[in-house]
């Protein structure tokens, strides 16, 4: 089996998917078309063939769980659920758990019992007597009814014989303790006790009222346990000892009151239910089996405990009763359970239970830590945006955007995402397009005529205008809408309707962006010239990429102050180029002899370029020989760098990245947060990384030739969103 870490597998499309999955070996070729072919394996005519009056088959989404790492074995874990959040939360969970080897999970033994009640007996002390002294013969008689059962090496383990006072009488319940195997066991208990009540009744001379299994599995206690390190526990602006320390007091208070333990076991079951779905096995059963346990001692408590061990890190433990299996039942005559079956790739029922409950610790730890965090709605509104933009019908191109929208909307609902469904519609019958910008070497020197590599972010932005009662710019994923004339938007507006001789047109300008303001990834630039190309398109203008140049430029001076126009030409012109300022002509080609791999994260904190550029100035002002000379040596870093990529030495352009940018933090435009990132992005692999842009805040770019998904999952688990692009004008 290989790795079960398949990073971004949530942002892939369906079929995407299901490619991933085969190349790694977790899905065969035959199983993935199947589910090409079909929105659901099981038919009609199988599902007649199941239960009673069968009208048709209802569906739920097949998802898998990658990153599991079980008893130091990697899993890819097939999940039956519609909540949003699960199947993220509980794959998120797993991939922090492996920080420390993944999970541990143990079980001694695999017994499910059956209870016999013997009722209407005259004696109850000299029936106790005789049963117990034919307990073995008992035993050896249910052995002898399933031949096939001990030829699988299970069978009767014991029998014991309880007795409880009732309101009629006294009843004898006999306890049959049965090794069922691989199967789950609920038909061949039932058998069994009902094969020997009849001479139940003839030792007690009373009379077999019961003869059934108890769900109530005590008799297979799994525990699962893990460590997730103290540093993986950040959530946005939340501390790691903040997140820990509050997943143990909610632990502790599910312990303490059964209002809480009833939500807190809850999200235990998400995971455990979705798992014995997917495979075929009886989730009702296992949730009253578990439950009782749960309540074990007289009081209902939680299933977990939640510690701080000696050096820090969290420690998770959870036992619970866990009998499934691998044959029989629906495991065998539904052909979604046998395909979930072998996406789990299980060898026995012992480890499907130590699978499912690694997932049920994994979820369990998924939800108290979103709680510990910015609470549980963040990320589950986040999920739930896509599924109401999906019903929306929001095709593959646009639906990242209109999920977006709805998340900063605030308006989660049907009515906003067809409004915005409607907006990207008509968007794409006539957006105009521009790039957002990653800066490889050259940041703020460039304000002084030194050289400066960049690369695009293609179509980062694109805007479309419409007539309108006025004049107004809106961009919901930057949850922006203002009037021309307010607020930075609304002015580079303004600036621009001016620029087109169109102050007085009633029009509004709807954006789509894909890359966040602020962040030093060149988002104000690709606003105005979308926006600026938008507007031409609308007035029939006849306008080259040059003058868009121009205007977009005019734009940046309101929102820098005095900007180097780099930002404003790779907007534009959507191509790797290198840019100095006082050359003629100021852009020329950057030439490459393949793709960049590169990852792009982005902090917590917005970075202000003008802000920047300002403070860099006065220090410049102050002591212009000592700031010269440093903007001379990343001039001569950025000549060097040109020459390893058009060499194509890619060690030696990680390297120069590396020297950029203990250049770019002792002019004083790095931040602690910014020095962590890149740190985290150098330990994952990267060659080389930086800030990139204005600083002060803002991004870094990692440049990552063969550890690409490392350094992204590295910074992920950091809290960081990344984006990743290949340096050469594709995404």
């Amino acid at each position: 089996m290989t790795d079960s870490r398949i990073p971004g597998l949530y942002k892939k499309r369906l079929e995407a998917r299901l490619a991933a999955l085969v190349e790694r070996n977790f899905l065969s070729a035959e199983d993935a078309a199947m589910l090409r072919r079909s929105g659901g394996m099981t038919t009609s005519q199988i599902a007649d063939k199941m239960t009673e009056n069968v009208i048709g088959v209802f569906g739920l989404p097949l998802s898998v769980a990658p990153n599991f790492l079980v008893n130091e074995r990697d899993y890819v874990v097939p999940m039956v659920i519609e909540e949003p959040s699960v199947v993220a939360g509980v794959s998120a969970a797993a991939a922090l758990a492996r920080h420390s080897g993944g999970f541990r999970v143990t079980s001694d033994k695999s017994i499910l019992y059956g209870q016999v009640q013997i009722v209407d007996v005259s004696n109850p002390a000299a029936t106790m007597t005789a049963l117990q002294q034919a307990a073995e013969s008992l035993i050896a008689s249910m052995n002898d009814s399933q031949p096939r059962l001990v030829a699988r090496g299970g069978g009767v383990r014991n029998v014991d014989f309880v007795e409880h006072q009732l309101p009629d009488g006294k009843c004898i319940v006999a306890m049959i303790a049965v090794d069922t195997c691989d199967a789950m066991g609920a038909n061949l208990v039932n058998s069994i006790c009902e094969f020997i009540a009849p001479k139940l009744e003839d030792i007690s001379a009373g009379r077999a009222c019961l003869r059934i299994l108890s769900n109530l599995a005590d008799g297979s206690l799994v525990t699962a346990s893990c460590r997730i390190p103290l540093s993986a526990l950040s959530s946005g602006e939340y501390s790691p000892h903040h997140v820990r320390d509050n997943i143990v007091r909610a632990n502790e208070l599910a312990i303490a009151d059964p209002y809480r333990a009833a939500t807190h076991n809850k999200g235990v079951m998400n995971g455990i239910d979705a798992v014995a779905i997917a495979t075929g096995n009886d989730w009702r059963a296992i949730e009253a089996g578990i439950h009782a346990y749960a309540a074990r001692d007289g009081r209902y408590r939680s299933l977990t405990n939640w510690s701080v061990a000696d050096d820090g890190d969290l420690l998770g433990e959870m036992t619970l009763p866990l009998k499934v299996g691998i044959v029989g039942g629906s495991s065998s005559s539904n052909p979604a359970a046998t395909l979930g079956l072998r996406i789990a790739a299980v060898d026995s029922a012992t480890e499907l239970s130590h699978v499912i409950c690694a997932v049920g610790l994994a979820q369990n730890f998924a939800a108290l830590r979103a709680m510990a965090g910015r609470g549980i709605q963040h990320g589950h509104m986040r999920l739930h945006a896509r599924s109401v933009a999906s019903q929306a019908g929001a095709t593959p191109e646009m639906f990242d955007q209109v999920v977006a929208g709805l998340i900063d909307s605030g308006e989660v609902k049907d009515w906003k995402a067809r409004e915005l469904v409607a907006q990207h519609q008509v968007a794409a019958d006539g957006a105009a397009n521009a790039a957002g910008k990653v800066i490889l070497f050259g940041e703020h020197a460039v304000v002084y005529g030194s050289r400066a590599l960049a690369v695009p972010m293609p179509d980062s932005v694109s805007a479309v205008c419409a007539q309108a009662d006025g004049q107004h710019i809106c961009i919901p994923a930057w949850g922006i809408r203002e009037q021309s004339g307010d607020g930075d938007a609304g002015t580079m507006l303004a600036r621009l309707l001016q620029l087109l001789d169109a102050e007085d047109a009633k029009v509004g300008v709807d954006v789509q962006a894909s890359i966040p303001p602020a962040m030093g990834l060149g988002a104000s630039a690709a606003l105005a010239a979308a926006t600026c190309r938008a507007l031409a398109a609308y007035f029939d203008l006849d306008v080259d990429d040059e003058q868009i140049n121009d205007w977009t430029f005019e734009c940046e001076k309101i929102a820098h102050g005095t900007p180097s126009g780099i930002d404003n030409s790779i907007a534009v012109f959507q191509q790797p180029m290198v840019y100095a300022k006082d050359s003629v002509p100021p852009i020329s080609a950057l030439s490459l002899r393949g793709s960049l791999p590169l990852v792009v994260a982005c902090s917590s904190q917005s970075g202000s370029t003008r802000e920047q550029v300002e403070a860099v100035r006065k220090k410049f002002d102050a002591d212009p020989e000592r700031f010269g000379r440093l903007f001379d040596e990343i001039d001569s870093i950025a000549g060097a760098a040109i020459d390893a990529i058009q060499a194509g030495d890619l060690d030696e352009l990680g390297h120069l990245m590396d020297v950029n940018h203990g250049l770019l933090n002792a002019i004083g435009v790095s931040t602690p947060e910014l020095e962590q990132m890149i740190h985290l992005a150098r330990t994952a692999g990267a060659s080389g990384a930086k800030l990139t842009g204005g600083g002060g805040g803002g991004s870094i770019v990692a440049f990552c030739p063969g550890s690409v998904d490392r350094v992204k999952v590295t910074l992920q688990q950091a809290g960081y969103r990344t984006m990743e692009i290949s340096g050469t004008g594709t995404q």
